[in-house]
């Protein structure tokens, strides 16, 4: 469908209502890092939907009674204003504006919330602009829209990614590919699609603990970080590596080579980092406790056999990945030498999730 998107005209079928979805936030365990415009991956991206973090998200609309200049809309969190947010939904309905027409003809309340901690440092752009996309779809379906069920999760998908690229991968789980890969059937700069091979039973409900290191703003935006790999000297093979990495990880989801998804998971996550660190001008992501940890789930994986490995993203945060069957085993390891490094102690524990979910 991609850029064909058709909208309503103005024969509506309602002037008001309300609609609520709640949708994951989701970590990547092959990065995409670089983009073209607008929002379209340099490469194919693999990612877990999680199930614990997510943002809620209601929007309640009306008709406008005189179509004013741009868009009516007033953004709340948890229930309270939230004018610094504004001017970023607006930018994402400007973009989205060609293919869903109805947007300046009615007023849009959005109330927003996550489920986890506020500045936790877990990125909720993916999750919140997912939420919001989904919304914004279900709105064009009761107002007369006329697509499938299938080909809303798809556009929801589409207009997600235009307000944060990762968001397109939470709209559908436990697993979504994000980028046009050649071994991937259906896969598509401009959406995510779901996995479509069935996966190994060890990665079934597969765990991840979030190490909360470092809670504060995030020392690079996105939008910089992915700019920074325009020029930079080991671009073109990193996006080679990605999809030579996404081949062989769809191979081992399939097979349960449980050791080979962890030296591609933790080497992905280590290549992120070295791509930032490489670029000009050049950063440091990880913490001090970022290194730690990493050494801390090295040595235990080493000495108990227990195969625990971690991810990263575009952060200091600690994703600690690892089989159900391990959850005790694992949880009482990061209890005992991993919290004390994290920030007033706090993690948080998900595993794979579903997707959107409408409320």
């Amino acid at each position: 469908m991609g850029t064909t998107y058709r909208s309503i005209d103005s024969l509506y079928k309602k002037d008001q209502g309300k609609v609520a979805f709640t949708a994951p936030s989701n970590i990547a365990l092959v990065k995409y890092w670089g983009k073209r415009p607008v929002q379209l991956p340099e490469n194919a991206s693999l990612s877990f939907t999680l199930s614990e973090c997510r943002t809620e998200t209601s929007i309640t609309y009306k008709r406008r009674k005189d179509k004013g200049v741009g868009f009516s809309i007033a953004f709340l969190f948890e229930g309270e204003p939230k004018l610094s947010f504004e001017p970023k939904i607006h930018t994402f309905f400007d973009r989205i504006a060609p293919y869903c027409l109805f947007l300046n003809d009615f007023e849009f309340i959005i109330n927003s919330k996550n489920t986890f901690p506020h500045s936790s440092g877990i990125a909720s752009s993916a999750s919140g602009m997912s939420a919001l996309a989904m919304c914004l779809v279900e709105i064009e379906n009761e107002l007369g829209g006329s697509l499938s069920a299938e080909e809303r999760i798809e556009k929801a998908s589409f207009l997600a990614r235009l307000g944060s690229g990762s968001a397109c991968r939470s709209i559908e789980g436990p697993i979504t590919i994000w980028g046009k890969h050649q071994k991937i059937k259906g896969s598509s700069d401009e959406f995510a699609v779901p996995f479509e091979h069935e996966i190994a039973s060890v990665f079934k409900n597969y765990q991840d603990t979030v190490l909360l290191i470092d809670k504060g703003e995030k020392q690079v935006s996105s939008t910089v970080g992915h700019n920074l790999m325009h020029g930079h000297p080991f671009a073109k093979t990193r996006f080679e590596q990605a999809n030579a990495n996404l081949d062989k990880l769809s191979s081992v989801l399939q097979n349960g080579d449980i050791a080979q998804f962890i030296e591609i998971v933790e080497s992905e996550a280590l290549t992120l980092h070295a791509m930032m660190m490489t670029s000009l001008p050049y950063f440091i992501l990880m913490k001090p406790n970022t290194l730690e940890m990493i050494n801390s789930i090295w040595n235990y994986r080493k000495e108990t056999g227990v195969p625990v490995c971690f991810t990263l993203d575009a952060g200091a945060n600690v994703h600690v990945l690892y089989p159900e069957k391990d959850k005790e085993a694992v949880l009482a390891f990061i209890e005992a030498e991993l919290a004390e490094k994290c920030q007033n102690r706090q993690y948080i524990c998900d595993y794979l999730g579903i997707g959107i979910k409408k409320m």
